[in-house]
């Protein structure tokens, strides 16, 4: 959704953005390419990601600053940074298609090679750790809640039964377990258990929780909210998050006078999520699930 992404921060007050999930650089090199006077500040856990955008966007030169972080402490990185207020904060929270295409990263039930789903490769458990040491009610609690995945305990106790008999090791190992677990398994039972773990192992969705309070206290007024997101744990986060940031008065309703005086931060620019395109979806089959919301600071 390179093109409605650059039609929004066209009509930014400022023309500094902030990537907070930089990946392989397709939307920061569209922006810049798009918004001729552009500047951008993205920011990345993966140092592969890092690397390989550094090579890409060489030609921009001071126009791209590249930062490795987390986006959920975007608040400290524009502290650190001396970042004045932008004009735009874009999340696209999507896996990149390299992470799973790389065995060696782990993320993938068809590609085989150790289980680990890390962003950053350097830091925090992986999902073998995570696997071979969680308590089964634990492993069952994640399936269940980030993989919304009926048998949720029926996976983790097939998982407990293998792992006593030999670590897990494999992916491929751990998809197998995972359909022996549930009757007819199928790849999106696999993909829901894959995504859960990912989400347990990178704290996901508490990311992205802090990343969001943290881009509006960022940027400027009029300033741009923009977030793709591809699962519905993610999209119900963020409507939610725009949802509280665009009401005035939070008092009880039964309070005749207003007394919290509290007044929107945001303004909706998307009514409902845009969808990638016909077009793009048989082009990027991995696109098909997007969901973009888009909403102004007020003040």
């Amino acid at each position: 959704m390179l093109g409605e992404v650059i039609e929004f921060f066209l009509d930014a007050p400022i023309e500094l953005f902030v990537d907070a999930t930089l990946g392989d650089g397709g939307h920061a090199e569209a922006i810049l390419h798009g918004i001729p006077d552009s500047e951008i500040v993205g920011i990345d856990r993966d140092p592969q990601a890092l690397e390989t955008v550094a090579n890409r966007l060489v030609e921009f030169g001071d126009r791209m600053k590249i930062v490795r972080g987390r986006f959920g402490e975007l608040a400290e990185i524009a502290s650190r940074s001396e970042l004045p207020p932008v004009g735009g904060v874009l999340f696209d929270l999507g896996v990149r298609s390299e992470q799973i295409d790389d065995p060696k990263r782990g993320f993938s039930y068809i590609r085989d090679g150790k289980p680990d789903m890390r962003m950053d490769p350097d830091t925090g458990i992986s999902a073998f750790e995570l696997v071979n040491e969680a308590s089964r009610g634990e492993l069952a609690r994640i399936i269940a809640k980030y993989g919304e995945q009926p048998g949720a305990g029926r996976i983790a106790r097939a998982i407990e039964i293998e792992r006593r008999k030999k670590p897990i090791e494999s992916t491929i190992q751990l998809a197998e377990i995972v359909r022996k677990a549930i009757h007819e398994a199928t790849a999106a039972d696999l993909s829901r258990v894959f995504q859960a773990l990912r989400i347990e192992v990178n704290n996901e969705l508490e990311e992205l929780e802090n990343g969001l309070q943290a881009a509006l206290q960022i940027l400027a007024p009029r300033g741009l909210l923009v977030v793709i997101s591809y699962h519905s744990l993610e999209d119900r986060i963020v409507k939610q998050f725009i949802a509280e940031e665009v009401k005035g008065c939070i008092c009880p309703p039964d309070l005749p006078v207003c007394r919290c005086g509290h007044r929107p931060r945001l303004e909706k620019v998307t009514k409902k999520p845009l969808i990638p395109s016909e077009n793009e979806a048989k082009a990027n089959p991995r696109a098909r699930s997007a969901k973009m919301r888009v909403a102004r600071k007020i003040f």
